[in-house]
């Protein structure tokens, strides 16, 4: 529930007035740039939501090349903070006691997925690190069988380049087609956030059922 809340507010705010396109342009890069980087260090931001909402808006200005640089800030603040997070989890593996970071990337891969991605790591490689990312949870339980597997930071940086730069075009295309839908962009906002809740939802559900 608290992803969704995160992304209604989200929506919820885009919906006020909107500033001028030079405003937009000044604080949202930066703002973007920050959250899909808090978001990956700490998986509680609806960072998916953010990228489809800042590709609308993006796709309703008249500055050239806006959709462009939405898709460089999100892919480089993802990889940014992949590569972070990554580091200190390495730290952790190799601190007698640990350290908070590698607890939190344990908490959020229980033991069953883990073993799957472990199993399916050894077998495809690099293909699952850059699916991971597309898979709504796929992430942190793939990151840490790459730690439990001791690739070195330099082998899952190059792995993650392609998956930052799927997972951003992704996302960027969700919010292209919410945001051609609608004449005012507020409203492909909304359909955007909606559609990158429900995806993330689809994972949690399945597992339920089964």
């Amino acid at each position: 529930m608290s992803r969704l809340a995160a992304a209604a507010a989200l929506a919820a705010a885009t919906t006020s007035a909107v500033p001028p396109e030079s405003t937009q342009q000044a604080l949202g890069y930066p703002s973007l740039f920050l959250l899909v980087l808090i978001g990956a260090l700490v998986p509680v931001v609806p960072t998916g939501a953010l990228v489809s909402s800042a590709a609308v808006v993006a796709f309703h200005q008249t500055a050239p090349f806006a959709l462009a640089l939405v898709f460089v800030t999100a892919s480089l603040a993802a990889f940014l903070g992949d590569a972070a997070l990554y580091w200190l989890g390495r730290r952790g593996l190799r601190s007698r006691g640990g350290s908070r970071w590698l607890a939190a990337i344990r908490t959020r891969a229980p033991e069953e997925r883990l073993e799957q991605a472990r199993g399916k790591l050894a077998d495809h490689g690099v293909a699952v690190l850059v699916l991971s990312r597309l898979v709504p949870g796929g992430r942190i339980p793939v990151m840490l069988a790459c730690l439990m597997a001791e690739w070195p930071l330099r082998r899952f940086a190059r792995g993650n380049v392609a998956a930052c730069l799927a997972w951003a075009a992704t996302y960027q295309v969700i919010g292209i087609v919410g945001g051609s839908l609608f004449p005012e962009p507020w409203e492909g906002v909304v359909v955007a956030v909606v559609l990158t809740v429900a995806i993330s939802a689809v994972p949690g559900l399945v597992r339920r059922f089964r």
